[in-house]
């Protein structure tokens, strides 16, 4: 994402084959079982071991969706209206967006990223990851923030879909036939942790403790 620091993430998908081996009593007389005993690619078996991974990789995802909407959400309805402008001025953060910058921003890659994977195009006032200038309070905010979060759980329920296109992002290193649906939801979850973990540092420069991190 463009002005983000990004921690560099390799997700390495690994393919496996099984060998079937079928063994008697002795070790000696392990034999293996004939390849025509084993499903081709594109036969019903292989169909289904497919479905079943996209299955399994939607219900994670989904788990860390509903983790991350309620920890960054709790986090933006926690800093008091007035401090949605504060934006620290010293050493490093001098420059930095304002906590309601960060929340907006996070929110407009969300719907980005979201419309990608769902073969949409970018949504209107979110191209240059700012989102919309008429989004300005504290409400407004929120509203949209939740939006992007439904916006991104409508893109992981559609993993697994194959008559739902994919389109990749400028704002993705993933281009062309790499971007999928699954690599576009996991970018636009480290995102947004990465810019919770700023809001957390704006909130507690302000005396107050984020909700996930109270006993």
């Amino acid at each position: 994402m463009n002005n983000t620091k990004w921690i560099s993430v390799s997700v390495l998908l690994l393919g496996c084959s099984n060998v079937a081996l079928a063994q008697t009593k002795k070790p000696s007389n392990a034999v293996l079982v004939p390849q025509t005993a084993i499903p081709t690619p594109g036969e019903h078996g292989d169909d289904r071991t497919a479905a079943l991974d996209a299955q399994r990789e939607k219900r994670a995802l989904q788990v860390f969706l509903k983790l991350g909407q309620t920890m960054i959400g709790s986090a933006a309805d926690a800093m008091p209206a007035d401090k949605y402008g504060f934006a620290p001025t010293d050493g490093e953060f001098k420059g930095v967006r304002t906590f309601g910058q960060q929340v907006k921003h996070l929110a407009a890659a969300n719907h980005i990223l979201a419309a990608a994977a769902l073969g949409e195009e970018p949504p209107t006032g979110a191209g240059d990851e700012m989102g919309p200038e008429t989004v300005r309070t504290k409400a407004e905010i929120l509203d949209y923030l939740n939006g992007s979060f439904e916006h991104l759980a409508r893109a992981i329920a559609a993993i697994g879909d194959k008559n739902t296109a994919v389109k990749s992002s400028p704002i993705s290193p993933l281009r062309g036939t790499e971007a999928t649906r699954l690599a576009l939801t996991v970018e636009a979850m480290i995102h947004a942790f990465d810019h919770y973990g700023q809001m957390v540092e704006y909130l507690r420069m302000n005396g107050v403790v984020p909700p996930a991190s109270r006993p």
